[in-house]
């Protein structure tokens, strides 16, 4: 009984992304910079992919395939706008 309530995919989930934390650290190591994009890059999109999956249960939706993918590509479309729209405002001085 206790062993069907232990969360055990939600502890190795948490696990998992402590590993693919300290993996991105290597990234402050002395290497050269695409190695540091890269190891950065595909850590983030497994940690991405951790956290829809197992934290927020991505997968257990009763919802259409479509309406999902939908939703994810308008999360997407408004975290670029926000990234890019941060940048050309204060990094490429478009308010001066």
């Amino acid at each position: 009984m206790m062993k069907q309530l232990f969360p055990i995919r939600h502890v190795m989930g948490y696990l998992s992304s402590l590993v693919l934390s300290a993996i991105a650290l290597t990234a402050l190591l002395d290497i050269p910079f695409a190695s540091k994009i890269g190891i950065l890059t595909v850590t983030a999109i497994i940690q991405a992919s951790v956290q829809l999956f197992v934290f927020m249960h991505i997968n257990e939706m009763a919802s259409t395939k479509k309406e999902l993918y939908i939703n994810i590509a308008y999360a997407l479309f408004v975290g670029l706008v926000t990234i890019f729209g941060s940048l050309f405002i204060f990094v490429w001085g478009w308010y001066s």
